[in-house]
């Protein structure tokens, strides 16, 4: 494990020399990955782009906006009397 984050790290300063910044960034994501535990194929597997694909049926403009739900038994209040809003009442 040692040699395999040993060789993604001269792989990752070689990438950052000639100024691949994505292969750099690519590469560190890896070592951190395999330093956190993972395995070598899942740190190569793993997508660390930060970009995630879009989820079909949500496409559009506000599709997937949660939806305010009523909880059950919820009644909306009754409106104030236009006659007394606004008003305090007289003190004594």
């Amino acid at each position: 494990m040692d040699a395999e984050i040993a060789d993604l790290e001269r792989r990752m300063l070689a990438a950052a020399k000639r100024e691949d910044f994505e292969d750099a960034r690519r590469l560190r994501d890896q070592i951190n990955l395999l330093r956190g535990g993972a395995t070598t194929e899942e740190a190569a597997r793993a997508d660390t782009s930060g970009l995630s694909r879009q989820i079909p049926g949500a496409m559009g403009i506000g599709t997937n906006k949660a939806k305010p739900v009523v909880p059950r038994g919820w009644k909306t209040p009754k409106k104030p009397d236009p006659m007394t809003s606004g008003r305090r009442p007289k003190r004594r």
